[in-house]
């Protein structure tokens, strides 16, 4: 998406960056695991077909997507590929109300990243980004059902459980936008900020 590729998000113990060429090459060799790819749902890319994700990423309206770094490794190197420990993703829909809908992905890749709460940080970071600059009225997350961190997260988050495909092995879980939970959010990620990344 065009309207987050300068866009910084500084968070306490992560910072978002938009997905850009120099990412994909580690973010390749993440994709590899057999574990992220049943956890993400994802089928494995070649590395031309990666560059070509990237590229759309950057330019497809209908969604959204920030590398997450751990900051404290970023502040001291200044390196965002050595900072890499995952991604997050928004994808566009219109309900059937007509209300604007997105999809929210979080992938922690690197296993010395987890168990910290990077996700949940990072989660909330893009779950206000949208509210605040996407105008997104309603998320949900579409989760394997053996995922039980990740629903328990979301559920954490004020989603609730509103589907179960036992085909696909996944539930939906939802929230609808509303004032009370945009005050929450702005309350959990009260010390980021959105700055322009160069």
């Amino acid at each position: 998406m065009k309207k987050n590729k300068n866009t910084k998000i500084l968070g306490k113990n992560v910072v978002l960056v938009p997905y850009r060429k120099l990412h994909v090459p580690k973010y390749h060799e993440w994709m590899k695991s057999p574990e992220l790819q049943l956890l993400t749902a994802s089928e494995p890319l070649s590395l031309e077909e990666e560059y070509q994700m990237q590229k759309s990423w950057l330019i497809d309206e209908d969604k959204c997507t920030f590398i997450i770094l751990e900051r404290v490794l970023f502040d001291c190197t200044g390196n965002e590929i050595e900072a890499m420990i995952g991604d997050t993703n928004l994808f566009f829909h219109d309900s059937e109300d007509g209300k604007k809908l997105a999809e929210v992905e979080i992938m922690i890749a690197e296993n010395s990243a987890r168990r910290k709460r990077r996700g949940w940080e990072a989660m909330l970071l893009m779950l206000r980004y949208g509210c605040e600059e996407l105008a997104i009225e309603i998320y949900q997350a579409k989760i394997n059902m053996d995922n039980e961190k990740s629903i328990s997260m979301f559920q954490k988050m004020g989603f609730d459980k509103i589907a179960e495909n036992s085909i696909f092995k996944e539930v939906t879980l939802e929230r609808h936008v509303d004032e009370n939970w945009k005050t929450w959010l702005r309350r959990e990620t009260q010390e980021s900020k959105c700055v322009e990344h160069e």
